[in-house]
Formats: structure tokens, sequence, C-alpha cells
């Protein structure tokens, strides 16, 4: 009996514990404009995020989730990555393989750095080397920036494809190789992919994000509709789980330990970490088709993504839809 009523107990605080990580919507910020959207992104420090809007970027207060200024004037807007040592952020402008660098205080563009490859797309700063890497969707390649002197220093083959990457804080870049089906390990310092890990069961991975206290990273792939965990240090596979279609983005929370994949079919996956090695999903969060871009902030836990209405059956924005919604936990 003490048995039975013990394992009842565990079930109701499981039950109410989940239920407690539920995500709702908690409010709509309108932007203005009326082009296309990728990634967002969170300057921890000053409490902002940056979100991609055609040939702009549209820029939020997360203390008071508000516009606060736009950084214009460019061609074809994909990612933004921060650094903070140096006061700076820069935006991959992919359709003029350039990168974009402005003041984080003032939002004013500093220059626009030509880089020797086509298609810049997701780009990130790493700490560890200080400096900027766009990993280019045309060329295969990375091009590595130093946010000081704002030159180009360096270029990294890839091998292949590349999508989302992420940055472990101690000399080591992980990047998904969406044609390869698999993962690069990338020394930030000498510029060499030092080994690539094979993600199958995983097909056309996009995003991907790091545990880095536990050598885990989350994988998430459009072809087989999963998100695949896998051990950072040997590049083994440890599962696979079911996510929506049309995945991109994927974040994860090292403190309520949440997982969260935004698809392009309307839905969020948001999965559990029980363990290193286990997992489950606990939410599928409806949301409006093509939100599929996103950012977790960890500070308040709440997630953004971005989405705009368009016109039936084409890709044509519905002029005033632009908008990036806010889900908290409830």
């Amino acid at each position: 009996m003490k048995k039975i009523f013990f394992a009842t107990l565990c079930g109701v605080f499981a039950s109410l514990s989940i239920h407690a990580q539920t995500y709702v919507l908690d409010k709509t910020i309108a932007l203005p404009g009326d082009a296309g959207y990728d990634y967002l992104s969170i300057d921890k420090a000053n409490h902002r995020l940056y979100v991609s809007h055609g040939t702009s970027v549209n820029v939020i207060d997360l203390e008071t989730d508000q516009p606060v200024g736009v950084i214009a004037d460019m061609k074809g807007v994909h990612g933004i990555a921060i650094a903070n040592k140096s006061n700076r952020g820069f935006i991959s402008d992919g359709r003029a393989n350039a990168v974009v660098a402005f003041d984080l205080t003032t939002l004013k563009t500093i220059a626009t750095i030509p880089v020797d490859a086509k298609g810049p797309d997701a780009i990130i700063y790493d700490p560890y080397s200080d400096r900027v890497f766009s990993f280019n969707g045309e060329s295969n390649n990375s091009s590595v920036i130093d946010p000081n002197t704002l030159k180009q220093v360096g270029t990294v083959d890839l091998g292949g494809g590349p999508e989302f990457a992420v940055a472990d804080g101690k000399g080591k870049i992980y990047n998904n190789l969406e044609d390869k089906n698999s993962l690069n390990v990338i020394d930030s310092k000498t510029l060499k992919v030092i080994t690539n890990y094979p993600l199958a069961p995983c097909g056309g991975p996009t995003g991907i994000a790091l545990d880095g206290v536990n050598h885990r990273i989350f994988s998430v792939c459009r072809q087989n509709k999963g998100m695949s965990v896998v051990d950072a240090k040997t590049g083994n596979v440890i599962t696979t789980l079911p996510i929506g279609a049309g995945v991109d983005a994927v974040a994860y929370d090292p403190e309520t330990k949440l997982i969260f994949c935004s698809c392009g079919d309307g839905t969020t996956t948001i999965i559990k970490q029980q363990s290193a090695d286990q997992y489950s999903v606990i939410q599928t969060l409806k949301t409006p088709v093509r939100a599929k871009t996103m950012a977790l902030d960890t500070k308040t836990h709440k997630i953004y993504l971005s989405v705009a209405e368009f016109e039936q059956g084409t890709r044509k924005v519905l002029p005033g839809t632009f908008k990036v919604l806010v889900y908290k936990q409830q």
C-alpha cells in the first residue's frame, strides 16, 4: 500500500510540474514593414531582441516588450550576432555578401564588411576566440571576422551547406550541415573542422542548441521531423524525439531544462530534459503557420517568434501583419 501511495504521489507531482511549465500566448508586438523574416537574436546584457526583417532589423526592449529602433538600408538580412566585449552587433546581409557592424548602444551602422563568399546566413559570436563567424550557405564555408578591426581574418572550409551554429565558449563551434545530414565540430582558434558527426536518423538539420553542462547537442531536422540529442564528446546520437514539420530553430533553457523547437506547420514542440539522456515531449504549443524562427530569453523564460500573414497559396506578406509573438510559462 505504501508503495502504491508513493507512486501515486510521485505521479501527481510530475503532473503538477509539467502543468507549471505549460506555455501560453502572453502578447503580440506589431512591427512595421511587409518583407520576409529570418533569425531572431537576444542581447542579454542590454535586454534587447533583434528581429531580422527584409532589408532591416527591428529592435525590441525586452524589459517593456516595445520597439525601440530599426537598423535599416541593407539588401537581405538573415542573422544577428552580439559581441558585448566590443559593444558591437553584426548582421549577415546575404544578398550583399557582407556583414554589417553596428553600435549596440546607438544602433548606428559602423561598417559594411565584404566577405569573400556568397550568401552569408547564420552568424554567431564566439567569445573564446573573440571572433564573429558567418556561415555562408552558397559557398559551403564560414567567413571569420575580427570584431575590433572589422576585417575578415580567415575562412573555414565546412564541406557542405551550413545552417545554424552554436559556440561552447571553450573553443569549439558546432554547425549543422543541412545537405550532408551531419554536424561539424570547428576549432575556433585554428579555424579548422576537427571532426564531423553523422546525425542519422536526422535528415536536413537546421537549428542547433547546446547544453554545455551535460555536453549535449540538440539538432532539429526537417526530413524526419525530429530532434536528435547528440553527445558532444563522442558524436553518438542518444535519442531522437518527434517534433512538428518545417522546423527551423531550437533553443535550450538550462534553468527550466526545457527545449523549444519552432516549426513552420504552426507548432512549437516543447521537450523536457529529465536527465542528460532522458527526454519527453510535454507540450505541442499552437502557433501561427510559418512562425518557425525563435529566440529564448533565459532571464524571463519567455520565447519570441516572428511571423506574418500571407496571401493564400503565396509567399507574399499581407501588409501590416508582421509581428513578434511572446509566449510565457503559465
